[in-house]
């Protein structure tokens, strides 16, 4: 397993802070996230997990505190912005285009998020480059297999059951190749064998892009986390590797108890 260094912090969340009139959804957050691990949030409902991925993707806007990417500050920057310098996410409502097939959307999805030859806005009014559509077909193709749906790509969206469509969003949450994905919940309601194929791709994305992993299914999460956060009523009360956080008798008090 790839264990994070001292020297390679990709995300550092310094001191964030987001309130809804008298209610306060994160409380001077801090939050360090390495490169090439998979960081797990967990925390009970209400705890301020959704805000917070809100506030690092950029569809929230923090009342203060920092969000550093990659040594850079981009606490006011838009999600389009974040998402150019490789900071994307999942959603926990699956939000897939479901006029189009499975390969439809998975293309959309490259075309929005690349520069390439294949990229709509590559030139205006040019033509496409030489062999660029095949390139397209190629790179779904291969994001297909990586997301276990090559076999549906000529499917609907309706005809995918829940746990494959939210492979396909992790698939095009990660179309971009970024250098962080934060995946919210992808594994709510699912049940067992889903449960254990969204896990195997989790495994699998950790080979090539950082991971900060909100999820509910807490046995799931040892298993696949470098390191655990506990996020309970806006405020981190625990961080560190799954077996020291697990033993925590603050976060058993909170949260693991209920399990």
């Amino acid at each position: 397993m790839n264990r994070p260094t001292a020297g390679n912090l990709l995300l550092d969340v310094q001191r964030l802070s987001k309130r809804f009139g008298g209610v306060v959804a994160s409380a001077g957050v801090d939050l360090q996230v390495f490169q090439g691990e998979v960081h797990a949030l967990i925390g009970p409902n209400g705890a301020g997990k959704t805000t917070l991925v809100a506030q690092l993707a950029g569809q929230l806007r923090p009342d203060s505190g920092r969000i550093v990417f990659d040594g850079a500050d981009i606490t006011r920057l838009s999600p389009h912005e974040r998402a150019r310098r490789g900071l994307a996410r999942s959603f926990q409502v699956t939000r897939l285009f479901r006029s189009f097939g499975v390969a439809e959307n998975v293309a959309l999805a490259i075309q929005a998020a690349g520069d390439g030859p294949h990229h709509p806005e590559r030139s205006e009014g040019s033509r496409p480059a030489p062999g660029s559509f095949a390139s397209l077909r190629m790179t779904v193709q291969q994001l297909l297999d990586e997301i276990c749906l090559a076999d549906k790509a000529e499917a609907t969206i309706d005809a995918l059951s829940h746990g494959e469509q939210r492979a396909l969003e992790v698939g095009l949450a990660i179309a971009s190749r970024p250098r962080l994905v934060l995946l919210d919940e992808p594994m709510a309601g699912m049940g067992h064998d889903e449960s254990h194929r969204m896990e195997a791709l989790i495994a699998r994305l950790r080979r090539q892009t950082t991971v900060l992993l909100i999820e509910h299914d807490v046995d799931a999460v040892f298993r696949l986390a470098d390191r655990v956060s506990v996020l309970v009523s806006g405020q981190v009360i625990a961080s560190g590797a799954p077996a020291a956080v697990r033993a925590d008798a603050g976060v058993i008090a909170a949260y693991l108890g209920e399990e």
